[in-house]
């Protein structure tokens, strides 16, 4: 059975950060605490055999991408191309939290990353010290919510399914997540935004800072 350990999400200690930052290292799928809901996930370096391991376990369908956890803000421009002006007021307005971008990747992408349809990434910088951290550390993580599909989200560590965290190498359990909702997804790779997936934040305050950049 995989181990669970409690953490502090907005203040990990230093022993929990260098136990994860091992698991990760080693390739392993960890199950964590954010700001929306539990996800599962791996470290996003190319072939990483995790990522397989994380489809697996989530019985996820494998035309479906992991999008990625990151650091902070600059990731953005670092890991998109094409990024409109009014993604970036998204960016600075909402991140950290529960907005995730999709972006047309850049070739620090690798492929396996990508949508094959469409060559894009889908990026979220998560209101959670130990997950920004995390990624400081080590690089971007790939995660997914973790659930069977098609099963609720997990919105803290003891909800989370069993045979999950018996699959994974570590579980860390941080108590109920502060929204207990899974985050919007806006898709920035056109003109204008496109709601995919209206979560914590409203699609309204989401066009309504889109459309303020676009006019300024």
């Amino acid at each position: 059975m995989g181990a669970m350990i409690e953490v502090d999400q907005q203040c990990p200690s230093a022993e929990v950060l260098t136990r994860v930052c091992d698991v990760l290292l080693q390739e392993g799928v960890l199950v964590m605490p954010t700001d929306s809901v539990y996800g599962i996930g791996c470290l996003a370096t190319p072939g990483n055999p995790a990522r397989a391991r994380v489809f697996e376990i989530k019985e996820r369908p494998a035309d479906m991408t992991l999008p990625w956890l990151v650091s902070d803000a600059s990731e953005l421009e670092r890991l998109g191309v094409d990024i409109p002006v009014w993604a970036t007021a998204l960016a600075q307005e909402f991140w950290p939290g529960a907005l995730t971008l999709v972006v047309k990747a850049s070739a620090q992408v690798p492929s396996e990353y990508q949508r094959t349809d469409s060559g894009t990434i889908a990026l979220r910088v998560p209101d959670s010290m130990l997950v920004r951290e995390l990624a400081r550390r080590v690089g971007p993580l790939a995660v997914t919510s973790a659930n069977t599909h098609g099963v609720d989200a997990a919105v803290s560590g003891r909800s989370v399914e069993e045979r999950i965290v018996t699959l994974a190498d570590l579980t860390l359990d941080s108590g109920p997540a502060p929204l207990a909702i899974a985050s919007t997804i806006v898709d920035c790779t056109g003109t204008e935004p496109v709601i995919l997936r209206e979560g914590a934040i409203p699609a309204i305050d989401i066009m309504r800072i889109a459309l303020g950049a676009s006019s300024a």
